[in-house]
């Protein structure tokens, strides 16, 4: 791929068109994760309404493993995500042009991790513990792209994708009245980047789900691959720019 292209994914430079290819990049990652954690460990790692309404089911039936479990995975998610905050306004201060770049190298690092060690961790009874681990590759990956894009994208929350697509939806099939003068009228731009979004977690779903079934744990040393090429291009910007 072309520099320039790769640079626009996570410099510090914004635009609308970069949000949504590092979007749908992240999107189809966050797929891949999600079906093959799940097929992994039994449990879905992206979205905390499950996680939540789980927590409740077993405190009323009184499954305090699984409780600790869920409070484990929802702690996880919430640490990924204040990290990525974190490492996003530290590199921010210092003028880096990895700024956005950092947490994304903490997730390959993590994916990595997972790879190695999580075959390892569930055969010896750790699946909480592993269970948390995507999790919190999950918040830190939903912090990233919602920061960047100023709420505007999320990777991780196919909820708020459908909804915001049938909200669209909705409008597109209004009938308006010709003689109202203030039409409800559907944003076509933003029903074309929220498909996309949906149909790139779908792909990394796929992608995830076939992965696992045929090469284990290890499936998800590629989407760490990927998650540093993104961020490359910046971290090199920076270690130029140390040395001059």
């Amino acid at each position: 791929m072309p520099m320039h292209y790769m640079r626009a994914l996570t410099s510090p430079e914004r635009t609308d068109i970069g949000n949504r290819r590092l979007g749908r990049s992240l999107a189809f990652i966050a797929g891949a994760v999600n079906a093959g954690g799940f097929f992994a460990l039994g449990q879905y790692t992206s979205h905390m309404s499950g996680v939540v309404s789980a927590l409740a089911d077993n405190a009323v039936l009184g499954e305090a493993g699984l409780i600790l479990a869920g409070l484990a995975s929802l702690a996880a998610f919430f640490f990924g995500a204040a990290l990525s905050a974190i490492l996003i306004n530290w590199g921010r201060r210092r003028g880096a042009h990895s700024r956005y770049a950092l947490p994304l190298i903490l997730e390959a690092f993590l994916l990595l991790v997972f790879a190695l060690m999580g075959a390892s961790l569930s055969a010896r009874g750790h699946v909480g513990a592993t269970v948390a681990l995507l999790c919190c590759v999950m918040g830190l990956q939903n912090a990233i792209i919602t920061k960047i894009s100023r709420a505007e994208i999320r990777t991780t929350h196919v909820t708020g994708l459908v909804t915001d697509l049938g909200i669209e939806l909705g409008k597109l099939f209004y009938w308006n009245r010709s003689a109202i003068v203030d039409k409800v009228r559907a944003d076509a731009d933003r029903m074309r980047l929220l498909s996309s979004m949906l149909l790139m977690f779908l792909s990394g779903g796929l992608a995830g789900a076939f992965g696992y079934q045929t090469f284990g744990f290890v499936m998800t040393v590629p989407l760490a691959l990927a998650l540093l090429l993104l961020a490359a291009v910046p971290v090199f910007d920076d270690l130029r720019a140390a040395r001059a």
